[in-house]
């Protein structure tokens, strides 16, 4: 028998041990698994012993496309996605023009989005606090339930002025529509009142410095804005997501929840496990400012902790970058008028390897489930996207564990080149990138996937999800 692709040597997670196979591909998906075999192929890739993981999904970007494409388009968003060693990612609904909100508006997204990705894409939907007030939620909840979106979005604080931020009443009349459909609803978590009250006083007391930016919107914000979401969850039986959690009360509020049996289920970002507001926002300023902001040394900690436990479900980036010239370092920018957000694709799976796995501070069972599986079965992508087995799509993170190297800026594959973690030493790589058996990224060759591979990927099941998240 002959196959469209053979990766021979692959070493891949069984538990918490690797275990050494040849892969066997046809038709984009996994067809068997062989020690040794035989066989011809279209396509032999010998993994030379490293460790071959699910395809990684990034579960949450801003690739800006369409709308605000001098900051990203689809072609680099994905392309640094492929560098990475992500293979899908699922985008945002808030940052394209117009913003996702309806079935036409998904529809106008899809269609400008045709041609350009080099990995595979999923969708989130929206919900903001105008839908609210003019009354269309459920209609809008039911047409982009049937075309694909994986989950709805809503801001507690401001995003882009075409996507307005619910107030309290309106988050909850949000959670009540959207639980019947079983997705979850995922809320940028920090309390609105709080932020914008104590930026306002330290503005007023002319605080120029960037870790101010932190100071400002405090942990207690993002605390309030999950305690919040936890009651209304209890109150309306939604599924809640915690995005780009950065706080270790957060973790605690997630695990008290989970025990009481609340569904409820939260994300964090490397950016909130590996640097601290005070020390990185004074070296890179505008650069290290994300909302919500970086946190304390302690944060990192407790993180990593409800990582390795289970309390936090797994991981994603909130890539949201901007233009320098005009968004991040423009002549007369300060710290309250720069832009909030950070390129993080392509950072994800390296950041995890070195100071997760290679630490210690992960095992590889939590580390594939953080970075695959989980995700996968969240956003009800699983068993196509997020495992390893024969049928699912042929989606692999090669990565070689022992290369040591210092992340540039410069040699990122994002439009624009700025990232927090210049300069930091990393030891374990990608060395490719392979997408339903079609090599997008090649340490050796750079990004190597044609603009169009990437496929659109609708939700392919919601029974699943309860039966394998932790609640």
């Amino acid at each position: 028998m002959s196959y469209d692709l053979i990766i021979k040597n692959a070493n891949i997670p069984q538990g918490d041990r690797q275990v050494l196979t040849d892969i066997l591909v046809n038709n984009g998906v996994i067809v068997g698994f062989a020690k040794d075999i035989d066989a011809e192929a279209a396509e032999t890739i010998d993994a030379g012993g490293k460790l071959v993981l699910p395809g990684v999904i990034d579960s949450h970007t801003h690739f800006n496309d369409p709308g605000f494409t001098h900051r990203e388009d689809f072609v680099t968003g994905t392309s640094s996605a492929a560098a990475g060693g992500v293979t899908m990612i699922v985008d945002m609904p808030c940052c394209s023009v117009p913003s996702v909100r309806s079935a036409d508006n998904l529809f106008n997204k899809l269609n400008a989005l045709e041609g350009k990705g080099i990995v595979d894409y999923a969708m989130w939907g929206g919900i903001t606090g105008e839908d609210v007030r003019n009354n269309v939620l459920p209609e809008i909840i039911s047409e982009q339930v049937a075309n694909g979106v994986v989950a709805f979005k809503v801001y507690m604080t401001p995003s882009v002025p075409s996507y307005p931020r619910v107030t309290d009443p309106e988050m909850l009349e949000a959670f009540a529509a959207v639980s019947p459909t079983g997705l979850p609803i995922g809320i940028h978590a920090e309390n609105f009142a709080i932020c914008d009250y104590f930026t306002n006083k330290l503005k007023g007391e002319g605080r120029l410095d960037y870790p101010a930016w932190a100071e400002a919107r405090m942990a207690l914000a993002e605390k309030a804005a999950i305690q919040l979401g936890i009651s209304f969850a209890e109150e309306t039986g939604a599924r809640l997501h915690i995005v780009h959690m950065s706080t270790g009360a957060g973790n605690e509020l997630i695990r008290e929840a989970k025990l009481k049996g609340t569904k409820v289920t939260a994300e964090s970002c490397p950016h909130y496990l590996t640097l601290n507001a005070v020390d990185a926002m004074t070296e890179f300023g505008t650069f290290a400012k994300i909302a919500p902001p970086l946190r304390t040394a302690k944060d990192n900690e407790v993180l990593w902790q409800g990582l390795a436990d289970g309390t936090i479900d797994f991981m994603a980036t909130d890539h949201a970058p901007y233009e320098i010239a005009t968004e991040k370092d423009a002549p007369g920018m300060d710290v309250w008028t720069s832009f909030p957000g950070i390129p993080g694709v392509e950072t994800l799976v390296p950041i995890m390897i070195s100071e997760g796995y290679n630490k210690g501070r992960l095992s590889l069972s939590r580390l594939v489930e953080l970075l695959c599986t989980n995700p996968a079965v969240h956003y009800g992508l699983y068993p196509k996207k997020g495992a390893l087995e024969i049928g699912t799509d042929a989606d692999f993170t090669i990565v070689d564990l022992e290369k040591e190297w210092t992340l540039d800026k410069d040699q990122m594959h994002c439009k624009p080149k700025y990232t927090p973690f210049h300069g930091m030493k990393l030891k374990g790589k990608v060395d490719k990138t392979i997408v339903r058996g079609t090599l997008v990224y090649d340490e050796a060759l750079g990004v190597v996937g044609k603009p169009g591979h990437g496929e659109y990927v609708k939700r392919q099941t919601i029974s699943e999800l309860p039966r394998l998240l932790k609640y």
